[in-house]
């Protein structure tokens, strides 16, 4: 049976200005129904290629097929109005003189019999049932951004792109809205390319992410593979705060204050850094500034002294310095936990969660 064909197939994208590649051969696929989040910092090219794909910019070199069909390459291209892609972007841009109901119903044909009825459909999906008479300036921005919706989706779209279409919402509300948004993109079946340089964001929402940096995609892959299988210092860093360990590889080794790490394929003689995330820095209550040191078959517990601790809310952060090699680790801990600074304890690390890549 023949591999079904993707909505969106992006292949070599590239793009240049005053001769710096800001996107540097860029390809992948998007199946109809499955919401890809393409993830970076600014400046990374992300946005640059989701103009491409729009038809609102021209790539250097590369194609662009929707259904298996060339929508564009560096001859042949056709014109965003014709691609059957829909647009949402972070300011909305809504017609300020049309009414919600004419906006959602914007892209849809005057004569088109279901038109009423559509957009009836659209807003009390994005239950704003009741509101068609109003207009722009009188609804609160997560109003406009359900409108913004609305209208995307209004001429059903085989694509929709979103450039970082909730960075303009408090962020009390973004949750909500991004959960309503996802189930509203499910239901429609449309394959979703979201751009933006929040990781929190691309985890809620994307089947797959993909991990963009100086215009390449630097890693791929489920949300859940990514955070825990980063393929760099730097992939592990943007999902998350972490503490470093520096160390030096001998004979497939790495020494830290708890104990020897696996360097395997590392050659002697190389700097690595050993990557933990704060919430798997754990502290040793047992021993807590108590007690005698732990025996070699321990193993993971090192002593350290508290700098500083506060309270989050959810949780607290409680800064330490490790007696042997001084380094300053970070760690989380549920509810409220405020040691006073100078406070001995023992510090243990979840050896499966920590990574060992070499150093920059």
């Amino acid at each position: 049976m023949s591999e079904a064909i993707p909505r969106l197939e992006v292949q070599n994208l590239t793009r240049a200005f005053d001769g710096l590649r800001v996107v540097d051969d860029v390809s992948f696929t998007i199946p109809a129904g499955q919401v890809t989040c393409l993830l970076g910092p600014s400046g990374c090219g992300k946005s640059t290629t989701l103009r491409m794909i729009a038809g609102v910019d021209m790539q250097d070199s590369g194609r662009i097929l929707v259904d298996g069909k060339l929508i564009c390459d560096t001859v042949f291209r056709i014109p965003p109005e014709r691609r059957a892609i829909g647009l949402m972007f972070q300011d909305f841009a809504l017609f300020p003189h049309l009414s919600v109901a004419e906006n959602v119903a914007f892209g849809l044909q005057r004569r088109a019999p279901d038109r009423a009825a559509r957009v009836a459909d659209l807003l009390g999906r994005v239950k704003l049932s009741g509101f068609g008479g109003k207009y722009p300036h009188e609804l609160s921005g997560g109003e406009q951004q359900r409108v913004a919706l609305a209208r995307a989706l209004a001429p059903r779209p085989q694509i929709l792109l979103m450039d970082e279409p909730f960075s303009g919402l408090d962020e009390r509300l973004r949750d909500g809205i991004r959960d309503d948004t996802l189930a509203l993109l499910k239901e429609e079946g449309t394959a979703v390319l979201l751009v933006t340089h929040e990781p929190h964001e691309a985890m809620r929402m994307a089947d797959e992410i993909l991990l963009m940096r100086g215009g390449k995609i630097v890693q791929r892959g489920a949300p859940y593979n990514l955070y825990n299988a980063p393929v760099d210092r730097a992939a592990a860093a943007f999902f998350s705060d972490v503490n470093v360990l520096n160390g030096t590889v001998q004979g497939a080794l790495t020494h830290t204050p708890f104990g020897e790490f696996l360097a395997p394929g590392l050659p002697d003689g190389t700097q690595v850094d050993i990557i933990i995330r704060p919430q798997h820095l754990k502290i040793d209550f047992d021993r807590a500034g108590r007690g005698p040191a732990p025996t070699p078959q321990d193993g993971t517990a090192a002593r350290a002294v508290v700098e500083r601790a506060r309270f989050l809310g959810r949780e607290s952060l409680v800064e330490f310095r490790l007696e042997e090699g001084g380094a300053s680790l970070t760690a989380t801990v549920p509810a409220v936990f405020l040691p006073k600074a100078g406070t001995p304890m023992w510090l243990m690390l979840r050896r499966d969660r920590c990574f060992v890549f070499p150093s920059a």
